[in-house]
């Protein structure tokens, strides 16, 4: 088939590029103009964090509403100052230097009551040398920096016998913060790996700029959508990983087909226009594609996921906005001195890697070994996540010598390992005289197998709910504690109170971790095919095929089941937890596969369309499909490498922070875009449409009908 020069665009986007090219000065005013007043506005007015997932209509959220209703002293969250004394806790000069820390809680801003261990039983253990105070806070969460004071005069308050360490969620939360040095590494990383690309400071830059201006508007934005939509604390974590990772890509494709139309002998303003036209209709349709799979998280119906999913994509939107009208401007401004401040032996002015091109028709001589080997490693990698377990972090997966772990040490010593893991029982009564059924309740409940100890009943102020604290023998990781809580609720609790018209439910932070862990797994399903269907039908207006779009849908599967499975191989089962940051073994945090998974087909989505789109490119303009796959691969090849190994290096800089939920985020991301950009995109993808030959692109008629045309 003869092969014939690509037509020039046309277009909206070619409309835009243009006006952006000769309107340069007028948008970048504009852009600056509108980010200061952004951040002005959204960091001087953001909206407090929500870290309460206890929502929905889980029975843990049963209970917390009981709670509100009938408690609302305990509305807001809790500490547990956890005490250590080897001459006991009832020495004298022990309870003198005890007393005074407890009046310390007592006089802090927000705490509103606290528990002393000589006031409460069951607060000393045994053998007398530990023990727990407890605290009320009316925040939720509390501030952390009160948190951080508290834990500090803890420390303080320490030594010569007796120590004294706080632990609690609001402790996990000050001690382990999500961001912070990583975010700087990040971006310093994906700087060097675009200098490397491109080999020019001013193409670095202005990748950069733009993208930097499409994370701070949007993180501006969701801090201000905090307030009608709160979001959990590490929304702007997401929101700034995904932001950093997309908005460089996106900047990145178009810098990319920017160099290759002047290598080619484009005029600056023809460059211009190409990109914006064609890079940028990738760039739209592959960011469209990450905002729906972040939507997608809707049908989780957990309402702090939701507002992190709105977080992710109004990040996401900006980047996109700014890559095709800021970008376009910077460029124009640049014109033919893009590779100015050029490094010696770094980057090329061309895209084309012939290289990448051996290696693609190298694949198609051998097409069944390439299908055969990526898809075995792919398989492989993927098996652990069959035995995937979900929870969230504690006190027990602090690093050690943090205030946090140093309660949990202390409690698991004097009380057992349940004892950082109460569930907390709420009954509501239908009149007083119900409540003579509490105590058969609480007996019931305390015999069970698998408790250790339950607390005397405590009453509510206005008569019509009680509750008590049952400690689990097993702490909040182990699986026996789920089990536990199953069991309490589906054969001890119902016999206990049969025919007394009491209505219980079992609650606290363990049972909502649970609950939530449980949801995501029965969601988890419904997730994926909503997911995929919608993007489904955005690969199938842009590239016009059935095979592909269904290709790229299983591709991504095995990408995410192998990240899966190097979670667990890593977080569950300790391999090279350590060197990598992890202290302990412990299960998945429960949001991360959530946002794992829309993430990451957003992502391979934006690497399948700037593939695709460009090998549609070739095929359209005459060459047959081995010949346009081979073409198609080397243009893209090198830009693809690159986007990669941004987002590797973007989100492996997590592993600074030291909260292990984000590190798990980080690494699974890491693994599953490595592998995407390396045996998807380079073995795999060659392969099957070698295989498949002009099946790559058959589109039933009614169907070519039907779809728009892009």
């Amino acid at each position: 088939m003869a092969q014939t020069e690509p037509s020039r665009p046309s277009g909206a986007l070619t409309r835009l590029g243009r006006f952006c090219y000769g309107r340069r000065r007028l948008v970048l005013v504009g852009w600056v103009i509108g980010l200061v007043v952004l951040l002005v506005v959204g960091f001087g007015f953001k909206a407090r964090a929500d870290n309460d997932f206890t929502g929905g209509r889980s029975e843990s959220a049963h209970a917390q509403n009981l709670l509100k209703q009938h408690f609302p002293e305990r509305k807001g969250s809790s500490l547990t100052l956890a005490i250590q004394a080897p001459a006991g806790l009832n020495d004298p000069a022990v309870r003198q230097r005890v007393d005074a820390m407890v009046a310390t809680l007592e006089h802090s801003p927000h705490i509103t009551a606290v528990g002393s261990p000589y006031d409460v039983p069951g607060q000393i253990s045994h053998d007398g040398t530990a023990g727990f105070a407890t605290t009320q806070s009316e925040q939720n969460p509390m501030d952390t920096s009160e948190v951080k004071h508290l834990i500090s005069q803890a420390k303080a308050a320490s030594g010569s016998g007796v120590t004294f360490a706080l632990g609690g969620a609001d402790v996990v939360t000050a001690e382990t913060p999500y961001g912070g040095s990583s975010d700087a590494i990040g971006g310093l990383a994906a700087m060097l790996v675009i200098l490397i690309a491109f080999g020019s400071l001013l193409a670095m830059g202005l990748t950069m700029l733009a993208a930097l201006f499409g994370i701070g508007s949007g993180l501006a934005l969701i801090f201000l959508l905090g307030h009608p939509i709160p979001a959990p604390s590490f929304s702007p974590l997401v929101a700034t990983l995904l932001g950093l990772g997309v908005g460089i890509d996106y900047a990145l494709f178009i810098v990319t087909r920017y160099r290759e139309g002047l290598a080619e002998g484009d005029q600056p303003e023809q460059a211009v226009v190409v990109a914006t036209a064609r890079a940028g209709r990738s760039v739209l349709f592959a960011g469209a594609t990450v905002v729906i799979a972040m939507l997608g998280l809707v049908v989780v119906q957990q309402r702090l996921l939701t507002a992190t999913a709105v977080a992710a994509s109004v990040t996401v939107l900006m980047t996109m906005i700014t890559a095709v009208t800021l970008l376009p401007a910077l460029l124009a401004f640049a014109g033919h001195g893009i590779d100015r401040f050029k490094l010696p032996y770094l980057g090329r002015t061309g895209s084309r890697s012939p290289m990448a091109e051996r290696w693609a028709r190298v694949i198609q001589r051998r097409p069944v070994t390439g299908l055969v080997t990526g898809a075995s490693v792919m398989i492989l990698l993927a098996v652990p996540a069959l035995s995937m377990r979900l929870s969230f972090e504690d006190n027990s997966t602090e690093p050690h010598g943090t205030s946090g772990y140093t309660a949990h040490q202390i409690l698991k010593q004097g009380f057992g390992p349940g004892f950082d893991a109460p569930f907390v029982v709420v009954a509501e009564l239908p009149s007083p005289g119900a409540a003579a059924a509490i105590g058969p309740l609480v007996n019931a409940v305390a015999s069970a197998p698998g408790v250790a100890q339950t607390v005397p009943p405590e009453h509510s102020a206005d008569g019509a709910a009680e509750l008590f604290i049952a400690y689990p023998t097993t702490a909040h990781q182990d699986p026996a504690t789920p089990n536990l809580l199953d069991r309490l609720r589906g054969q001890v609790i119902p016999p206990a109170i049969a025919g007394t018209g009491l209505v219980v439910y079992v609650g606290g932070p363990t049972a909502g971790d649970t609950d939530f862990a449980s949801e995501v797994s029965a969601r988890l399903p419904w997730l994926i095919a909503t997911v995929i269907g919608l993007a489904l039908i955005l690969l199938l207006v842009l590239v016009r095929s059935v095979a592909i779009a269904i290709k790229a849908a299983v591709m991504t599967l095995l990408s995410v089941g192998a990240a899966f499975g190097v979670l667990v191989m890593i977080v569950q089962w300790g391999w090279l937890n350590s060197f990598l940051g992890f202290p302990t073994t412990a299960p998945v945090t429960a949001w991360v596969p959530l946002f794992i998974f829309p993430i990451l087909f957003g992502l391979s989505t934006d690497y399948e369309v700037f593939l695709v789109s460009r090998i549609r490119e070739e095929y359209d303009a005459g060459n047959d499909t081995r010949e346009a796959v081979a073409r198609g691969l080397s243009r893209t090849a090198r830009v693809i490498t690159a986007a990669a190994a941004i987002m590797v290096t973007v989100f492996l800089s997590v592993l600074a922070t030291p909260d292990i939920a984000v590190k798990e985020f980080g690494l699974g991301l890491a693994v599953a875009v490595f592998l995407d950009a390396t045996l998807v995109r380079m073995v795999l993808v060659p392969a099957i449409m070698e295989l498949l030959g002009k099946v790559n692109w058959w589109l039933p008629r009614w169907l070519d009908r039907i779809l728009p045309q892009v």
